[in-house]
């Protein structure tokens, strides 16, 4: 996306990966991660890695020697891969290194950086940050994450089963979801990396089908049929990007009430946000309430092209650090403020 918008985007990474960018610089590829990982299957098993094994160590000199090629003055490093990067990062500190989609990330470095969701970056800042001037930098920006909207169907004809979609396990609220359609007598499809008798089931239950790894036209499927997605995660969720999917497809969401939800799930228009296992199965019994347009219509706030402009204008502000008077700079030529704005369903 952002190759169309006139930059030069260069992408080190597989040799095989197909991305939209002026040069694709192969640092990696299948036989070091056969190396490395065997015949791993992240589709089933979840992820493995280490930053110490032989693809990482691979893969952190090729970059850097690559890099160090072709960087020039002014350009920018992004490190989507978080502490992952920080090897590449230290050893070309001469460019402006933003550390982009922060959201997993325990140990953050860049001097730049892009947030998921405001929930994640206040608790990244913390308590002492709370009446204590000068903790924030104004160069931190909550950006979203971006989707492709040609990657799901609009549905508003909906099939009789809820959903859950990604990683299996309690710490995603996915036993509380097999609990919530047992009590009021639902089917619930599940797919995903993981194994539904890891949390605690001898067989899978009755009413519950387990679908597997979904790739993108199983995803697109489960998503645009289902009468609602749960997405009851336990720990402080920093995007939920499942959530943002299935509203694409006019598929509402019953989520916890905390983390990136307060701000990303819209209570009573996109879906509902629930503290009890009461307000869980009363949301799902209710579920036609949810508009399914509304959902949609909130979710195209995540398109590709509008997060392409959020990221603009953060790029923009950070050059101006280094090529003109920093935050102070003028910008004659805007005629908006747009890159924060967003869309709100409307809502009798």
């Amino acid at each position: 996306m952002m190759k169309a918008r006139g930059h030069e985007i260069i992408h080190y990474g597989h040799d095989q990966s197909e991305v939209d960018c002026d040069e694709n610089v192969g640092v990696t590829n299948d036989a070091i991660l056969k190396e490395a990982y065997g015949d791993y299957d992240w589709k089933t098993q979840n992820f493995k890695y280490d930053l110490e094994d032989v693809a990482y160590k691979y893969f952190y000199k090729n970059c850097i020697d690559e890099i160090g090629k072709r960087k020039e003055k002014g350009d920018f490093l992004l490190c989507f891969w978080g502490w992952g990067h920080k090897a590449i990062a230290d050893a070309h500190p001469d460019m402006l290194i933003v550390e982009p989609g922060i959201g997993y990330s325990g140990g953050i470095f860049a001097p730049y950086r892009v947030f998921e969701s405001q929930s994640l970056m206040a608790a990244y800042y913390g308590m002492q940050a709370v009446n204590r001037p000068g903790h924030f930098s104004w160069y931190d920006a909550v950006i979203p994450n971006y989707f492709d909207l040609e990657d799901f169907t609009y549905n508003e004809s909906k099939e009789d089963y809820f959903l859950c979609l990604g990683r299996i396990g309690s710490h995603k609220g996915v036993d509380i979801a097999i609990q919530a359609t047992e009590a009021i007598g639902a089917k619930l499809k599940i797919a995903g990396q993981g194994n539904i008798l890891d949390m605690g089931y001898d067989k899978i239950p009755d009413h519950v089908e387990y679908c597997g790894y979904a790739g993108v036209d199983k995803r697109r499927e489960l998503m645009a049929n289902a009468k609602a997605q749960f997405v009851l995660t336990t720990y402080g969720e920093p995007f939920g990007g499942t959530q943002i999917e299935a509203m694409l497809s006019g598929t509402p969401i019953i989520s916890t009430d905390w983390a990136c939800f307060g701000e990303l799930n819209l209570h009573g228009i996109t879906g509902y946000r629930c503290r009890t296992f009461e307000h869980i199965t009363w949301a799902a019994k209710n579920i036609e309430k949810i508009n399914p347009m509304n959902c949609r219509k909130w979710a195209e706030n995540f398109s590709l092209e509008k997060v392409a402009a959020m990221y603009e204008e953060f790029f923009y502000s950070i050059s101006n650090i280094y090529n003109g008077k920093g935050w102070y700079e003028p910008n004659p030529d805007r005629d908006n403020l747009d890159w924060l704005y967003r869309k709100f369903p409307l809502t009798s």
